[in-house]
């Protein structure tokens, strides 16, 4: 059964190894050095009220988690937040994803945010169709902007008006 919630800290153990995976095997991330726990502790601490951070378990295990984060520091764009969302390879195609996302934007209109950006990675069309399928609209291209697995990676921005 799917279940979406809050992260708890003991959450973050399997987060940390979906964003490993991430790390070693897709561009869905431009980390290149797997993360410590420490490292990934300094970074769920940054999230909570208006940056919400939530988990989706299927049978009391995290298949995947996401986030809402600071599109930019700058004070003008305080409407404007990014969204992140990363899955288990177990767990893909099983609603998570599609569970996830419902529930961010939903908390991103209950905060009363502006627009919502994601960054992906050409060639990730699960991660476009998935935003797609919420409305988010191609908002621009940016051409060889990191060089994981030996090449240059483009990536596209999509953005969804709330």
């Amino acid at each position: 059964m799917l279940h979406i919630r809050e992260a708890v800290i003991e959450d973050l153990p399997a987060m940390l190894e979906i964003y490993n995976y991430a790390i070693h095997n897709l561009t869905a991330t431009f980390d290149l050095d797997e993360q410590s726990l420490e490292q990934r502790k300094a970074w769920f601490e940054k999230y909570g009220g208006n940056y919400p951070l939530i988990v989706a378990e299927i049978d009391g295990e995290v298949a995947g988690y996401c986030s809402i984060s600071p599109y930019n520091p700058k004070a003008a764009y305080a409407g404007t937040v990014e969204l992140s969302v990363y899955l288990t390879e177990k767990h893909q195609g099983k609603g998570a994803g599609t569970a996830l996302v419902t529930e961010i934007l939903r908390r991103a209109r209950e905060l009363k945010y502006h627009t919502v950006i994601s960054l992906i990675t050409v060639g990730n069309e699960t991660s476009i169709k998935l935003h797609e399928k919420f409305g988010f609209q191609f908002a621009g291209c940016i051409k060889e902007v990191g060089f994981k697995f030996g090449e240059w990676q483009d990536v596209v921005y999509y953005q969804l008006m709330l």
